[in-house]
């Protein structure tokens, strides 16, 4: 009787452990996640928000008729984009917040990322590739931690003028920034959703995905299906990190994935 309370109790445990999804396992820096993601993403040489095609760190801005907004130079340079922003989950961490008594340096104690980074999980998360897509530098800079947003041509929410600092006009890139809000373009709708819905099932508790964007995030998953990179890409992620993105398996299943050039 005991053996088969224990077994029962054993299984339920198991079960329970399989709701979880498992995180980054292998890769413990974000410098070390660029180099990595750099080699899968060369199959596939374009930027999320914009779609403009880059060779090496240069961005061809023809390509994608991105109209620089500020700063040329960036706006030529890749970047790695956190999807997901490091600051969204990272101040969830009281090693962001608060610092720890690991973040000292000459005598003067610091918090923000670089004391979070003392956080074996927050690295692990700041360098999940699923997390990390090519962008143009400049777009990077200034989407900085806005969350996503459905937004109108008046601004975010649809109330309020737009103001003076907000870009909003990227040329042949429909990306928007209205209000500290970022809309993408259609085509990195459903990336973006996935991403974020990748997220926030991985690591729980961290407040990824807030209750209004849930319905969005939905949404956008559902108007802008997989793509065959995406699961090409997940697929040579895992291989790699030691985790599968479960939001995307389920996509992926039995989907007859063409060759991606």
């Amino acid at each position: 009787m005991f053996l088969m309370i224990f077994i029962n109790l054993n299984f339920m445990f198991l079960m329970t452990q399989n709701l979880y999804a498992i995180g980054n396992e292998n890769i413990d820096s974000f410098s070390a996640a660029k180099k990595i993601i750099n080699k899968i993403q060369k199959e596939h040489p374009y930027t999320i928000y914009c779609n403009c095609k880059y060779s090496g760190k240069k961005i061809d801005l023809q390509s994608c008729g991105y109209k620089v907004k500020h700063d040329a130079k960036r706006a030529s340079r890749l970047e790695w984009e956190h999807v997901v922003p490091a600051e969204s989950f990272g101040r969830s961490f009281v090693e962001w917040r608060e610092g720890s008594p690991l973040c000292v340096k000459k005598g003067k104690s610091f918090k923000g990322r670089k004391c979070a980074g003392k956080n074996q999980e927050f690295a692990k998360m700041e360098a999940d590739l699923y997390n990390l897509w090519p962008e143009v530098g400049e777009l990077n800079g200034l989407r900085s931690n806005y969350s996503m947003a459905a937004l109108t041509s008046e601004g975010a929410g649809g109330g309020g003028g737009v103001k003076a600092t907000d870009a909003g006009d990227f040329g042949g890139c429909k990306a928007k920034i209205r209000e500290n809000k970022f809309e993408p373009m259609d085509a990195a709708k459903g990336i973006v959703a996935r991403t974020y819905m990748y997220m926030d099932q991985t690591y729980q508790g961290r407040g990824i995905i807030s209750d209004k964007n849930k319905k969005l995030f939905e949404a956008w998953d559902k108007m802008y299906p997989v793509s065959d990179w995406e699961c090409v890409r997940a697929r040579k992620i895992a291989s790699v990190q030691g985790n599968e993105n479960l939001v995307l398996k389920s996509r992926c299943t039995n989907r007859v994935i063409s060759t991606v050039k």
